[in-house]
């Protein structure tokens, strides 16, 4: 009698609790990648990474083998059929960890393009699990983890941002896939001969959208992170209480606490001759010292166009966990939209404050924080 409810091999039970597991795993992944890669502690994220690679990469390696037949052990004979599922698993934990760096590394009004490929990989890796045993397509997946990881990896060791960072970050990419490639043509030749043109074009594919998107800035400038921005009454930079280093006192107006969770503009109400301040707080790793850039815009109603108003530029160096921080100022600005960019020096965004500028009378109540 019990038996019936007993799976009678290790397909069975896959078979029964697939549509429970993946999405339980998909789960408690995405949590856990939340958790730890929200932290900036990125060499503990690196190393995780690197562990969902490298089990992606064994448990595809040992599935193609499996299917060779040359595979005689009793036991990895029974535990094949979970294969795949490691292979899910692995991909939809470095998908995961991608959909977060990424989307907090930049303002989704730029990124998002990157951003729902990687949340479109994440969901779809749910349902790839057959499609997982076709060598063509596990180049294309794989190819497109080694390529992400890559290029969060290299600016990390090489404490550089920029194209040629980017483009090296590509061409190790398609290195390592093709030493994955000759490494199962030495093995297992028979996979290799009727994929290999449908696996260059891919691979050439895959290439050329991620160069694309990086050049048009759709791609965000990892590893930086825009930790904190907004805009303020005044800011002043002064010697931290402690003796070590500076300490920001920052004036703004008062809003309800639910406004920081809604996608609106806040409203700046200037009195006459009163200046505007931008604040940001960069997240970058130790050792990593670039250019930033605030970009002051206005919308001109007429043309229906943003017109730059100023650019400020300043150093950010890399090993505050907090982010380095700093701000930017325009004088007697103009009422209506505005937007504040926080650029690289190669034009790439970090985040945007937008906000709007009304004028008044008289002076509203003002409330103040030390950072």
């Amino acid at each position: 009698m019990i038996r019936r409810y007993l799976p009678k091999s290790t397909e069975e039970l896959i078979q029964w609790y697939e549509r429970y597991a993946a999405p339980v795993s998909l789960l408690v992944g995405f949590i856990a990648d939340n958790v730890l890669f929200r932290s900036i502690d990125l060499w503990a994220t690196a190393f995780t990474m690197t562990l969902y690679l490298t089990c992606a990469v064994a448990g595809i390696f040992a599935l193609n083998f499996v299917e060779t037949g040359r595979v005689r052990n009793a036991f990895v004979l029974r535990i094949a059929p979970f294969f795949p599922v490691v292979v899910q698993f692995a991909f939809g934990g470095l998908f995961s960890g991608f959909f977060v760096l990424y989307s907090q590394s930049a303002t989704l009004a730029v990124s998002w393009i990157s951003v729902v490929i990687l949340a479109l990989l994440l969901v779809g890796n749910e349902r790839f699990r057959l499609r997982y045993r076709l060598f063509s397509f596990q180049v294309s997946v794989l190819f497109i983890a080694i390529l992400g990881f890559l290029i969060f990896l290299v600016p990390l060791i090489l404490k550089r941002i920029g194209p040629e960072i980017f483009l090296i970050s590509s061409i190790a990419s398609v290195a390592l896939i093709a030493l994955y490639i000759g490494l199962v043509h030495r093995v297992m030749p028979e996979f290799l001969q009727p994929n290999l043109k449908k696996m260059i074009r891919s691979i050439g594919t895959i290439f050329l959208i991620f160069n694309v998107l990086y050049f048009i800035n759709a791609i965000p400038p990892l590893p930086l992170a825009l930790k904190e921005a907004g805009v303020y009454h005044r800011i002043e930079r002064l010697p931290a209480q402690a003796g070590v280093g500076y300490e920001y006192r920052l004036l703004y107006e008062a809003l309800p606490w639910y406004r920081e969770y809604l996608p609106f503009a806040g409203v700046y109400h200037r009195t006459s001759g009163e200046s505007l301040y931008a604040f940001s707080a960069i997240f970058a790793p130790s050792g990593l010292s670039t250019t930033i850039y605030h970009e002051w815009q206005n919308y001109d109603s007429a043309s229906e166009e943003w017109t730059t108003i100023s650019t400020v530029k300043f150093q950010v160096v890399g090993g505050r966990d907090g982010g380095y921080r700093g701000f930017s100022m325009t004088s007697n600005p103009l009422s209506g939209k505005w937007l504040v960019n926080v650029l690289t020096e190669y034009g790439q965004v970090i985040g945007r404050i937008s906000f709007k500028v009304v004028d008044v009378s008289e002076p509203i109540h003002l409330e103040e924080e030390v950072l």
